[in-house]
């Protein structure tokens, strides 16, 4: 990776600066890790190591914490190479001629492998959890909504001011870690549940892909995604193809509906800020916004609307004019395009989805 000449340069730069920690950004072999720490005489942790850090830092809940051990154990696993002689010595056999026993190396694979077994059993019951709270959610004719995006693009901003809630929203990298579900209201739909969800990042490490797989089936099952992107990022377009390869390894098809969230709107001015919104303006698929000011905020939830109600359909319904909860229901379940009154009937002409027909029919049998 670095020659013996850019070495020395390296280790110059560390010594100069008296840093204690030297950050490689790629995947380095252990053997690589171990070289650069005895020539720059400071730690040395790759990019994989240093995501692993910070996930280490942001997980909150139970799950996150172990997602966050799992993919740490995976990666500390590759690092137990037999180079560092102390983990050489070996320990005494059992039985009466006593053998060679194992080596300290292969004891602590040993360890890694029986507490990676114990966090993969502890994950697959959260995920079987998680399964039959969607099965629930989907039974309940409820569309999923998941905010998807790169680290620190705005998602937890606008999840917050979609629904009201206080869900950390900081300018850091991965402040959010583990989903979370709220239900919010839509013109023409009884009720939706909006996901946030954990940001993606380049060369996203396998490991982490791996351990976060629960939490991002609730991305993989969402009848809507709202990619929601920095605008303002210098290099909007790299994590937009980005957060694309990461939705395509973790198994989302092509075919789910997307909507683009151009956030940071706040951010641009003059000229660019014109030449964004004309663009915005332009084209089906996008709306530009601002989830820290609000500007634009009831653009997306038209759009988010149009989209889940694609599929809607008009129904004329009678009901008896005394019937108010039967109107109610319709009101909230769907968009009433039209009411008139013959007698002691009541007749609605309704925008609804199939399923939501087929439950007030069952409702008035």
């Amino acid at each position: 990776m670095f020659g013996k000449g850019q070495v020395e340069q390296i280790a110059d730069a560390v010594r100069q600066a008296e840093a204690e920690l030297l950050i490689v950004d790629a995947a380095i072999t252990p053997a690589q890790q171990k070289n650069l720490e005895e020539e720059t005489k400071a730690k040395v942790i790759d990019r994989t190591g240093l995501i692993l850090e910070i996930f280490g830092e942001r997980a909150a809940s139970a799950e996150g914490r172990l997602q966050v051990e799992l993919a740490h154990l995976d990666y500390q696993a590759g690092r137990l190479v037999r180079s560092w002689t102390h983990l050489e010595r070996q320990r005494g056999g059992f039985g009466f001629l006593g053998g060679p026993g194992e080596t300290q190396i292969e004891a602590d694979r040993r360890l890694i492998r029986d507490r990676m077994a114990r966090l993969k059993r502890e994950l697959e019951q959260v995920t079987r959890t998680r399964g039959l709270h969607r099965d629930r959610r989907q039974r309940a004719p409820w569309p999923v909504i998941a905010l998807v995006g790169y680290t620190n693009a705005g998602k937890s901003t606008l999840f917050n001011r979609l629904t009201g809630a206080a869900v950390m929203a900081e300018d850091l990298l991965f402040a959010t870690l583990d989903p979370t579900l709220r239900q919010i209201s839509l013109p023409g739909i009884d009720k939706a549940i909006l996901s946030d969800t954990v940001g993606f990042v380049s060369d996203l490490p396998t490991q982490l892909v791996a351990a976060f797989k629960a939490t991002l089936e609730e991305v993989i099952s969402a009848d809507l995604l709202i990619h929601v992107r920095d605008i303002a990022h210098p290099d909007s377009d790299a994590q937009r193809d980005d957060v694309e390869t990461v939705l395509t390894e973790i198994g989302v098809a092509e075919t789910v509906p997307r909507l683009e969230a151009w956030n940071k709107l706040d951010l641009l001015v003059g000229e660019q800020r014109d030449a964004l919104l004309a663009e915005a303006v332009r084209r089906t698929d996008v709306v530009a916004l601002s989830a820290l000011t609000g500007e634009g905020i009831d653009t997306l939830v038209a759009a988010v609307t149009e989209r889940l109600t694609a599929a809607h359909k008009p129904y004329t319904i009678t009901l008896e004019s005394a019937d108010g909860a039967g109107a109610a229901w319709l009101y909230a379940h769907g968009e009433v395009l039209r009411q008139a009154v013959e007698g002691d009937k009541a007749i609605y002409e309704v925008r609804m989805a199939p399923r939501d027909y087929e439950r007030f029919g069952m409702r008035a049998s």
